[in-house]
């Protein structure tokens, strides 16, 4: 016999991954908005900028798996950071099939000048937030991220 159950209704605006995309973007916009302004980088680009500068030496696969990037936009925004000279690309000498990425002397100047200033707004968006809030927070965060991934950390 056909289950006659009618549908469940998904209301967008209350289902969680909706408003925890909708949230992640327009913070991810937020501050890309002073990047892109000042430097003309893309979220995509500073988002690998950002993971080099904090492990330089990391291959393309690893930076994609940090940020939940998929291949062509990290391959993208590498080819676009290394013809803004920003990013250079070595082979490794453990494996000369694969190669690292490292900021170049002027990547480096502009991840230092971006730093601040992205942490200036998390500063400002976290202001909402009491100190106990945020450390709630991270712990409601930390709880989904090992739902989601339970057999690997997301960060």
């Amino acid at each position: 016999m056909p289950d006659t159950s009618p549908t469940p209704t998904l209301r967008l605006r209350e289902f969680l991954p909706y408003r925890l995309s909708v949230l992640s973007n327009t913070i991810s916009r937020r501050i890309a908005d002073l990047y892109d302004r000042e430097f003309g980088l893309t979220i995509w680009q500073w988002r690998v900028m950002a993971v080099t500068g904090d492990t330089p030496g990391i291959s393309a696969t690893d930076i994609g798996q940090r940020t939940a990037m998929d291949k062509v936009a990290v391959s993208r925004a590498v080819a676009g950071l290394i013809e803004l000279g920003y990013l250079e690309r070595k082979a490794s000498e453990d494996d000369g099939r694969r190669s690292q990425l490292y900021l170049t002397r002027t990547g480096q100047s502009v991840y230092d000048e971006i730093v601040p200033m992205a942490l200036s707004e998390e500063q400002a968006l976290e202001a909402v937030l009491t100190p106990e809030e945020r450390v709630e927070l991270t712990r409601l965060m930390e709880k989904l991220a090992g739902s989601a991934s339970p057999g690997r950390p997301l960060w």
